[in-house]
């Protein structure tokens, strides 16, 4: 653990976390696994304990707890399960737009539901042929009077079977106006013209929403808009750099710690030649580079997560978490499978989840190669800006808390 950002709250979030997931969300695992279907109890479980509202301030009802117990919460969740830890950060990742952009009704409306747990919220930006370019998106909205009307297929959305409101990016002007043409709003999951596409399980996440949904002719009126006329990009990149890289880090940092402690039980389980496996030099190895890897990738994400509370300028450092944090993940992932070896590949086993699980965290909040991108044109001088020093003041901690100073034992 990086102990000097943690303080005795940090702690204690940890310790509840943990219990619960492995009291509640563990034995519901394998059920997941079988059935391939969205687990909506499970996903209702946790909501209901009023993580939802981590980063949510107390006015609305919300822990108001910061970046770094957001990252503690999703890991902890993700390390019994990434299906679930998926959900708790997809959720966040939806909050986020209607904290820093949202009207004051509406986060009336809203935050306080989030934050008890009684709706999931998502965000929808990906479509087939923009991907991570969002300024390639097609779907549209036209106003109508008092309304404005969605047309459109939104793909990969988080939690997109669970809940809502959705936050929806769409086109409200021509390609030519750039990043002014885009507007974000909030759809409530019952809206005549709001069609889900049947669900379809993939990979792995086995349990977490990640579906479609197309609208046809629906109508929303002009409040539910988020922000003004052209914020679009605004609410899109904001959300994704100050909540998804991080959210998705804390994923990622989840699975790699259950793939180091599967690979060590199993390596000290099975023998060769009467002498447990991790007596194999090139086994000691894997595992010592595992757990290297996950120690450099936990102390740049509670680094990242740790400034974002305080305030401070940090977009290249969530970028480099997530980036490192996913990349060092699948390499790990890839050593575990190699200290298994055929053992690895049965359903039966957890390394096989996992490793499956690993494989779905590169892609949202930004492939590796765009976190590159992003990282190249900081050094550049091409960047357009710290997403993380402009909207700092809704998320900072009121007083950075100062880290416990008394010495703990790592957890297991």
């Amino acid at each position: 653990m990086v102990f000097v950002f943690e303080t005795d709250q940090h702690v204690q979030l940890r310790k509840s976390v943990r219990a619960f997931a492995k009291r509640v969300i563990a034995p519901r695992v394998k059920r997941m696994e079988s059935t391939q279907t969205v687990d909506v109890e499970t996903s209702a479980l946790i909501a209901r304990q009023g993580w939802l509202g981590v980063t949510i301030p107390s006015e609305y009802g919300g822990m108001d707890a910061g970046h770094l117990a957001k990252t503690i919460l999703i890991e902890e969740v993700a390390r019994v399960s990434g299906a679930m830890g998926a959900m708790v950060q997809a959720s966040q990742l939806g909050a986020a737009k209607i904290i820093h952009y949202g009207t004051s009704e509406q986060k009336r409306r809203w935050l306080p539901q989030i934050a008890a747990g009684d709706c999931l919220p998502t965000i929808a930006v990906t479509e087939e042929g923009s991907g991570g370019n969002v300024l390639d998106m097609e779907t549209t909205a036209v106003r109508d009077g008092g309304d404005w009307v969605l047309n459109g297929h939104k793909l990969y959305v988080g939690n997109s079977h669970l809940g809502g409101p959705h936050g929806v990016v769409v086109r409200t002007g021509p390609k030519s106006d750039g990043a002014r043409s885009l507007t974000a709003f909030l759809v409530e999951s019952d809206r005549n013209g709001l069609q889900l596409t049947p669900y379809q399980a993939a990979l792995g996440l086995h349990g977490f929403s990640f579906g479609d949904m197309v609208f046809q002719g629906l109508r929303v009126p002009a409040e539910n808009m988020i922000g003004q006329v052209g914020d679009g990009l605004k609410v899109a990149y904001s959300s994704s750099r100050l909540y998804g890289c991080p959210n998705l880090t804390a994923v990622a940092l989840g699975i790699h710690q259950a793939l180091l402690e599967e690979t060590v039980a199993f390596a000290k389980c099975r023998h060769r030649r009467g002498a447990p496996l991790f007596a194999l030099p090139n086994i000691e190895k894997r595992i010592g580079e595992i757990k290297e890897r996950l120690m450099t990738a936990r102390t740049a994400a509670y680094t990242a997560v740790a400034m974002l509370d305080r305030g401070l300028p940090c977009d290249d450092e969530l970028i480099s978490a997530k980036y490192r944090g996913v990349e060092s993940l699948v390499e790990s992932a890839l050593d575990a499978m190699k200290v298994h070896a055929a053992a690895g590949l049965r359903r039966d086993r957890a390394l096989e989840r996992l490793v499956r699980d690993a494989l779905h965290i590169d892609a949202p909040a930004g492939t590796g190669d765009i976190q590159l991108h992003r990282l190249a044109e900081s050094a550049l001088g091409r960047g357009k800006g710290q997403w993380s020093e402009l909207l700092a003041h809704p998320t900072a901690l009121r007083r950075p808390p100062a880290p416990t100073e008394t010495a703990r034992e790592p957890a297991a």
